[in-house]
């Protein structure tokens, strides 16, 4: 029997996969958010080169398990579903601000909790029940409404996969030269700057969040071809996952906790490991009702605008990527467009002033 055939497979593999996701990132302060906001207000682009990096090495193993029959991603929704591409701008825009409110994202905030942040668990909390109003509850029929409505049926032509867009109009596979394409493409970036090519830890992290993304691809699409059940083929987000563990610690359904239960469980682990090794745990809260305040409403609208793009800077960010969704760089953007006027409003006063004419210097 096959060990991907055990009810506890999926739950135990998404622990370990984010235990070495949270240990990494603590260690290595990889954070999504503190990477824009140091690109653009101080020249470094060092965080947002090892993202970026995290995103090609999930895009480049990803799709050399795909190609050698081991990773099936058409199967996922960032692929299979229609493009609801309201959600993809608005949803973007929407959690790109609340994370800046928040100075960082979902799986940041899982990270910093393992170090003692009290802040981010009223985060989670708020994100995830948020995420499951926006899912199945209130806010799911506005979502519906106002963007599924509008979603463009892609089934035609391959799905939202990139690779089988233009394999559809080629007439012949083209998924892997689309795949080396884009990959030089996002190579060439990150290892322009001199300085991030001697940055050894910063490279060894981004290869390991990347090379975890295509682990998740790999263990959920083994399950789902042994599994007698249904089994959702995902990698890596942390937006619908938050809530399905919030679910799974007050109440009980009969249903086994999934890949991204485990996963969510196995970044705060990992990262609480970490800050024990290195004698960093700080337990911290808000400092008055002001900061409180701002985490509430950052935690909202990062909740309903994740479900909204169906994705974060992970879910999109990266496993998007890897699975050469075209909803990936719409998502991105919106949410870089939404971090950008999140700052605004927090150091100049409005949200207006990222519209302003503003370019970090290249680094």
């Amino acid at each position: 029997m096959s060990l991907a055939t055990y009810a506890w497979f999926l739950p135990a593999a998404g622990l370990c996969a984010g235990a070495v996701l949270g240990f990494a990132a603590r260690a290595n302060h990889f954070c999504t958010m503190s990477g824009l906001e140091r690109y653009w207000y101080a020249g470094d682009g060092r965080g947002l080169r090892t993202w970026m990096l995290a995103a090609l090495v999930a895009l480049v193993a990803t799709q050399a398990l795909q190609a050698t029959g081991h990773v099936e991603t058409a199967g996922s929704f960032y692929v299979r579903s229609d493009f609801a591409w309201v959600g993809a701008v608005a949803g973007g825009i929407a959690f790109g601000f609340g994370m800046a409110l928040v100075g960082t994202c979902g799986f940041g905030a899982l990270v910093r909790l393992g170090g003692g942040s009290l802040r981010s668990l009223i985060v989670l909390i708020v994100l995830g029940l948020s995420a499951m109003s926006a899912q199945k509850g209130v806010i799911a029929q506005a979502r519906v409404a106002l963007s599924d409505d509008f979603a463009i049926d892609l089934s035609d032509i391959g799905g939202q996969s990139l690779g089988a867009i233009a394999s559809h109009f080629a007439g012949a596979d083209l998924t892997l030269a689309v795949t080396a394409l884009v990959a030089f493409a996002m190579l060439a970036w990150i290892f322009s700057s001199a300085d991030y090519r001697n940055r050894h830890g910063s490279i060894a992290t981004g290869a390991t969040v990347g090379l975890v993304i295509a682990f998740g691809w790999w263990a959920t699409s083994r399950a789902a071809a042994q599994s007698f059940e249904i089994v959702q083929i995902e990698a890596g987000s942390f937006v619908v996952p938050v809530s399905d563990t919030i679910l799974q610690f007050v109440t009980f359904t009969g249903v086994l906790p999934d890949y991204g239960v485990g996963l969510v469980v196995g970044v705060v682990l990992g990262a609480a490991g970490c800050a024990l090794w290195k004698r960093d745990v700080r337990w911290e809260a808000c400092d008055d009702a002001r900061e409180l305040g701002r985490h509430l409403a950052g935690g909202l609208l990062m909740g309903v605008g994740g479900v909204f793009a169906m994705g974060c800077t992970i879910g999109q960010g990266v496993t998007a990527v890897s699975a050469l969704a075209i909803s990936a760089p719409v998502v991105l953007a919106s949410i870089f467009l939404g971090a950008r006027m999140g700052l605004s409003y927090l150091i100049e006063g409005s949200p207006l002033g990222a519209f302003r004419s503003a370019s970090a210097p290249a680094e």
